[in-house]
């Protein structure tokens, strides 16, 4: 990764410039079956037309606030770099009532509490492939419905200031700056200093150490990251299989993993 990247969507820009075509995100769900890979390439339009249906469907400025109410998934880490490119401050599990936009997953508990924002409301089916709601959620539009038709190539109306608040998460306040910085440590502490390095983690999104081994320190180090969702579900020797599968060469445990 370049040395002057100030910010999540730097640290893309020069992974797609670097190779577009190695795996960035591997996502499963262990509730469901579900295995989505995610090159750079792919990962990055994802986010282009996610930051565009942001910028101009949303009206999303830099300085706004989002209340982002999803679990980890690779759909989550697509709007976490989205509004990176924007410059909207993303806040983990924050209150909707204050935020200017609120994305939430299909749960019923998070979709109650995002009725709360008076600003532009999202919501996200989480089902395998991107898919949408059999009906959209009263209230709010859906994700997989307006994303298709957006653009796959993202400009901002206004540049992106990398000391402006960029995330909100357990209490914690950070720049664009900060997450890259504390994403390259993050990186070496985690191992992930060889070429083509792996990393599994099942730590959940409502964390600094979560956010950053399911994203933000693979993306900083030009690594990749096995996302697993639910992976209390798996055996003991289906993670050994996945660790083979997979390639892993190095893990970062939650709740399953150690």
């Amino acid at each position: 990764m370049n040395a002057s990247d100030r910010t999540p969507a730097d640290l893309l820009r020069s992974a797609l410039a670097t190779d577009p075509a190695r795996p960035l995100v591997t996502f499963y769900d262990d509730a469901t079956g579900e295995r989505v890979e995610l090159s750079v390439a792919t990962f990055a339009n994802w986010v282009s037309k996610t930051a565009n249906l942001l910028q101009g469907d949303l009206a999303a400025a830099p300085g706004d606030r989002l209340a982002l109410l999803l679990p980890a998934h690779w759909q989550t880490a697509v709007w976490l770099l989205a509004c990176s490119s924007v410059g909207v401050c993303v806040e983990i599990g924050g209150d909707p009532a204050d935020a200017d936009v609120v994305v939430s997953g299909p749960a019923p508990d998070d979709l109650a509490a995002a009725r709360a924002c008076r600003g532009e409301r999202l919501a996200l089916a989480l089902r395998p492939l991107g898919g949408r709601f059999p009906q959209a959620p009263d209230g709010f539009a859906d994700y997989a419905v307006e994303v298709p038709g957006q653009g796959d190539r993202f400009a901002p109306f206004a540049p992106v200031d990398p000391d402006a608040p960029a995330l909100v998460v357990a209490g914690t306040e950070l720049t664009a700056a900060q997450i890259v910085g504390r994403a390259r440590e993050d990186a070496t502490a985690l191992g992930l200093k060889a070429p083509g390095a792996r990393l599994l983690s099942d730590r959940a999104y409502d964390s600094w150490d979560g956010l950053s081994a399911g994203l933000y320190a693979p993306l900083a180090a030009g690594s990749s990251v096995v996302l697993c969702r639910n992976m209390d579900q798996l055996s003991a020797e289906g993670l050994v299989k996945r660790i083979e599968s997979e390639r892993v060469t190095g893990t970062a445990g939650g709740d399953t993993v150690s």
